[in-house]
């Protein structure tokens, strides 16, 4: 899952980075409010950690920007500001959930998974589909009860099928979900990811669906 973080402190950003990182998100980091809106303008996220006092634009004018555009994107507003009429402020301008530093990088990371989950109408903490039950939070893959060993972008490609289960997911937008800026994309690395969890998990897992991605039923599709 492609995460935004919005944090002009460079310790405490560099360590959340890596802390979603390591938890399995794919994190781009900016530093400012203007950099946070043209990222949102343009990327493709499941998820914004924003915090509020950003130079050139602060988080709530990210936040009542993104909002006046419709868009339902989670929003983890995380501040210093303990104060309640900022909680309340943030809130009720449209964040998901608000975290006082400092921060827990274990609960920071389960409050995003819980977002993400809520966003997509799951309440389950796993993802189930023909068979194949995935665990953000642990991070494993069963398959008719049988661990399956995924490699860490195969996870989350099954993880972004999976949250969209129904629904035809184009290349190009599994693409912006599943790399960082700056990091180089194959033409055919999607294709081969698909490819490679038809084999570990089960040919007909996965759709084609000719000339526009691909997808995963929902549970009740059998």
């Amino acid at each position: 899952m492609r995460v935004l973080l919005a944090e002009d402190d460079p310790l405490l950003g560099d360590g959340i980075a890596a802390g979603l990182k390591q938890a399995g998100f794919d994190v781009d980091w900016v530093r400012d409010g203007a950099a946070a809106h043209s990222a949102l303008a343009t990327g493709d996220y499941a998820a914004v950690v924003l915090d509020i006092g950003l130079p050139r634009a602060s988080g709530f004018d990210v936040l009542a920007r993104l909002r006046s555009r419709g868009s339902r994107l989670p929003v983890l507003v995380l501040t210093a500001r303990d104060a309640i009429e900022d909680r309340v402020r943030g809130l009720d301008g449209g964040a998901d959930d608000y975290v006082v530093k400092p921060v827990d990088l274990v609960e920071l990371a389960a409050r995003l998974r819980a977002l993400i989950r809520r966003a997509h109408g799951e309440a389950a903490s796993t993802l189930s589909s023909s068979g194949v039950v995935l665990d953000p939070a642990s991070r494993r893959v069963t398959f008719a009860g049988r661990e399956i060993a995924l490699k860490p972008r195969e996870f989350r490609l099954l993880h972004e099928l999976m949250l969209s289960a129904g629904r035809v997911l184009t290349r190009e937008a599994l693409e912006a979900r599943l790399y960082s800026w700056g990091e180089g994309v194959e033409s055919n690395a999607i294709e081969v990811h698909v490819h490679h969890l038809r084999r570990k998990l089960t040919p007909g897992l996965i759709k084609t669906v000719r000339g526009v991605g691909y997808l995963m039923p929902r549970e009740s599709d059998g």
